[in-house]
């Protein structure tokens, strides 16, 4: 197991936003709920089992986390034959970029599953000799066969699953259409992995379905992209395992506790990207339920809740939901620790003034959630050919990234549309759009600015 610096205590934070006053009759609550980890290793300022700390100046080596790379080797790879080589290079920067000790496991994917480094169902642990080992067996690597990505979830996740490890995580790389697997095997794959590893997908190219891949990402935790030119695709994957490598911890969860006659509308990440959560709740005692969050390492992101209460009268005042991060207890057993909680309030006056002030953390991230859906509307009425209702969608798109400062969603929005007046969402659909960038829009569209607080 992995030990942590007494240098470096790790802590979690839990801040809530929101405009607590209601008027008379008014039942809908909403709340920002902004979770922060910071200190080195991510848990909660307390050790976890089989973890002791260790002497400041003391190397630390980590064997708390397992990695599978997961490269696509379907006949498309093959066109052109750069992109296979590309691919090839990205999977050993990323294999270079493991910290010594992480267990990890390549796996070919085509119409079925090859785990082709160690091989036999294995994880290897790593270091220089594993590391040289795995590179060399990427250069057996060719393109040939069929895309079934069930297949390689599924292999990734039985290696995955071996591992007594905190931290599992995926890394999958695809350039082609799901087409040798019906959509209901991909998803019952999801369904069967989703809480049992983290995964970062990739699509490289433009021949790849961007539903299919933000799909994966969405169902197992992790982050969804387009790398466009194979080129870029070294840089990206290291990028990834850094990441990868900065977690800490896994499985924590966003509790929510309403009390009698609560009910809860919805729970929804909303930076630094969107996620639904409300239908991923799994029950956690009397008036409890629980949200995957996955992995942390040093970072915040922030949660809208919204919860809807009894009506009450003028001067009457509640708890509307106690929100706590969990860390709950290994599969052994033991007692899941409270890493840090805030509170939800609901507050009945006459004021007008308050009652009707828009918290700004609120604002901000309801227009960002908008932004999204706008973007994701705007571009299926394209593909649709629906001009007027692109037009519309994608106009009011431009006017929310706008008016939230998110710059990268806007250049993004400029290669789609001409845009004429971005205060008022009034743009042009453009004659001519290079699929790389129609894609890039969609994939990234869920990609979030934060609030200035």
């Amino acid at each position: 197991m992995a030990n942590f610096s007494k240098s470096s205590v790790p802590q979690f934070s839990v801040e809530v936003y929101q405009n607590e006053y209601l008027p008379e009759g008014g039942r809908d609550v909403n709340a920002i709920v902004t979770v922060t980890s910071t200190g080195g290793g991510t848990t909660g300022g307390v050790p976890l089992a089989g973890r002791a700390p260790v002497d400041a100046g003391t190397p630390v080596q980590s064997t708390n986390a397992a990695v599978v790379l997961m490269v696509d080797c379907s006949g498309s790879m093959d066109y052109p034959p750069t992109k296979m080589r590309n691919a090839r290079d990205a999977t050993a920067a990323a294999i270079d970029t493991l910290r010594d000790g992480t267990l990890f496991a390549v796996v070919a994917g085509t119409h079925v599953a090859k785990d082709v480094y160690p091989g036999n169902g294995q994880l290897a642990k790593a270091d220089p000799g594993t590391k040289a080992r795995a590179k060399e067996s990427l250069r057996r690597l060719s393109a040939g066969g069929g895309t079934a990505i069930g297949t390689w979830l599924r292999l990734a996740d039985r290696l995955l699953g071996a591992a007594d490890v905190d931290i599992r995580h995926g890394i999958l790389l695809t350039d082609g259409r799901n087409e040798h697997e019906s959509p209901e095997d991909l998803r019952a794959a999801l369904d069967s992995c989703a809480g049992r590893f983290t995964c970062d997908a990739r699509g490289v190219g433009t021949d790849w379905e961007v539903k299919e891949v933000t799909a994966i990402a969405s169902a197992l935790l992790g982050t969804a992209d387009i790398v466009a030119d194979p080129s870029g695709l070294a840089a990206d994957f290291t990028q990834m395992m850094e990441n990868a490598m900065g977690k800490e911890v896994a499985d924590v969860v966003l509790r929510l506790w309403t009390p009698v006659g609560v009910e809860i509308v919805f729970v929804k990440q909303v930076a630094p990207t969107v996620a639904e959560l409300t239908g991923r709740r799994t029950e956690a005692g009397p008036r409890a339920g629980d949200y995957p969050t996955g992995s942390w390492g040093d970072e915040s992101r922030d949660y809208h809740v919204c919860v809807r209460v009894p009506e009450a009268g003028v001067g009457q005042e509640m708890l509307a939901a106690r929100v706590s991060l969990v860390l709950p207890p290994p599969s052994g057993g033991g007692t899941p620790q409270t890493l840090s909680q805030g509170l939800v309030r609901a507050v009945w006056t006459d004021d007008m003034a308050a009652s009707t002030s828009i918290n700004p953390q609120v604002a901000h991230y309801t227009g960002q959630a908008e932004l999204a859906q706008v973007i994701q509307q705007g571009l299926d009425a394209r593909k649709s050919g629906d001009s007027d209702g692109a037009t519309a969608k994608l106009g009011r798109a431009v006017q929310l990234a706008s008016a939230s400062g998110n710059a990268d969603t806007a250049k993004l929005l400029s290669k789609v549309v001409d845009v004429v007046d971005a205060a008022t969402g009034t743009v042009r659909l453009k004659a001519r759009v290079a699929e790389a960038d129609e894609m890039t829009l969609e994939t990234r569209s869920t990609k979030t600015v934060r609030v200035k607080k």
